[in-house]
């Protein structure tokens, strides 16, 4: 009986939750882009849909309760139906096994390693602000950070999500003959 009141303890169910969303928003991040199941672009587009319900799942155990409906509703809703327009749109079949490209390979690798470089150095840099108390759900605070403080980090956000999908329409052009 202990035990499970131990187990049952306030913070514990949080934790475990925590790695459970975690888990999942990194296995089926992986599985969007090497999916081992199917070469289906719509397969990888549906895991992508699983990674963003995880997200938010993580963003309600921060009580974040306006990012998870966000996340749901924008991303999850809006964005993957227009990823799946796309995808259909451009009549995709099964993707067939392509010979690796050893120069796209090596500057691919470079390229992430500047990006993950930049990213810990400037995770390094920062300096955590001492948060006001808010009224839970309250959105006033994070607009007013979004738009002063991060509005470079928000603006690479979004020019990444644009080149992904300008990466993802030229990786799925046909070949002309």
């Amino acid at each position: 009986m202990e035990a499970i009141n131990n187990l049952l303890a306030v913070g514990a169910v949080e934790d475990v939750l925590f790695y459970v969303f975690a888990a999942l928003t990194l296995l089926c991040a992986v599985l969007v882009v090497a999916n081992p199941f199917n070469r289906n672009p719509v397969t990888s587009a549906m895991f992508l849909v699983l990674t963003i319900i995880s997200m938010s799942g993580l963003f309600l155990l921060l009580h974040a309760f306006f990012l998870a409906a966000v996340q749901i509703l924008v991303y999850a809703g809006a964005v993957i139906v227009l990823f799946i327009f796309v995808i259909m749109l451009l009549d995709l079949k099964e993707e067939q096994r392509r010979k690796i490209k050893f120069f796209g390979l090596a500057a691919g690798l470079v390229s992430v390693g500047i990006v993950v470089s930049i990213f810990v150095k400037s995770l390094s840099s920062i300096k955590p602000a001492a948060a006001e108390p808010t009224l839970e759900g309250e959105t006033y605070a994070l607009g007013k950070l979004l738009f002063t403080q991060y509005t470079l980090p928000f603006e690479i956000v979004s020019v990444l999500l644009l080149v992904a999908m300008v990466g993802v329409i030229l990786l799925s052009k046909k070949k002309l003959e």
